[in-house]
């Protein structure tokens, strides 16, 4: 008696999917995207091989978007150090107390260094990519510490600095404040420390600390003797 045919499955079995191509510019958001995830984890060392199986693609497909490793190092930069021209607009608006203008600026800078890539890749780049934090720190020097130690001076009657010396007293003090404020990230993203609840509050308070000090110290802060100049052969055989 001849054996009876096992009724096969209507369904077909399930084929493995093929996946979605995606457009070049979602691609390249996504590598840009984990690239800021992983140098902000590991740093910037390690070979574009490493790099690549790290962020998920294949080396040849990180080249086809980034063509070297420094050049994606660059558009890193370019994504997490962005820059508002607003902040510079603000500073030097003499319609809004000078108080009111630093809180201002500085809740809106917060919003954006105080973020756990931009902390871990700033020093990551303070450590191993020279030329890097420089470049961020000159526009910063140049926007924003000369300028705001300058309403200062101006909004408390204080004299503008007019020598070496008054000027480097003067980033000196506003290195004091900016580095207290990136500070509070430091501790919570490289050391894991806890810090305050309420950022904008702690801010605010450190600029009011600032300011009832800073004009003061200026005010008393006095020019270097000027060096006197040697005397000649003649002025000695005189005396």
């Amino acid at each position: 008696m001849p054996r009876k045919k096992t009724e096969e499955a209507a369904t077909p079995q399930a084929q493995p999917a093929t996946a979605r191509r995606l457009a070049p510019e979602v691609r390249e958001r996504q590598i840009l995207l984990k690239a800021i995830d992983h140098f902000a984890t590991h740093g910037f060392s390690g070979s574009t091989r490493e790099l690549a199986r790290q962020i998920g693609v294949t080396q040849p497909l990180l080249y086809r978007y980034f063509p070297s490793k420094e050049a994606l190092i660059d558009r890193v930069y370019d994504e997490v150090y962005q820059w508002d021209s607003s902040w510079e607009k603000l500073i030097l608006d003499r319609t809004i107390p000078i108080q009111e203008r630093m809180v201002t600026f500085y809740h809106g800078y917060s919003r954006i260094i105080l973020r756990r890539e931009w902390i871990r890749i700033f020093i990551f780049a303070g450590l191993t990519k020279e030329g890097i934090n420089s470049k961020y720190l000159a526009r910063l020097r140049e926007r924003v510490f000369v300028p705001v130690m300058s309403e200062i001076r101006e909004a408390y009657d204080v004299e503008p600095a007019n020598n070496a010396q008054q000027r480097a007293a003067d980033l000196e003090l506003i290195w004091s404040l900016h580095a207290s404020i990136f500070y509070i990230g430091v501790r919570k993203w490289i050391y894991g420390l806890p810090v305050p609840d309420d950022l904008e509050a702690q801010i605010a308070l450190q600029i009011d600390a600032f300011l009832n000090g800073v004009p003061a110290a200026l005010k008393h802060l006095r020019p270097a003797p000027a060096a006197k100049a040697p005397r000649t052969k003649q002025a000695k055989a005189a005396s």
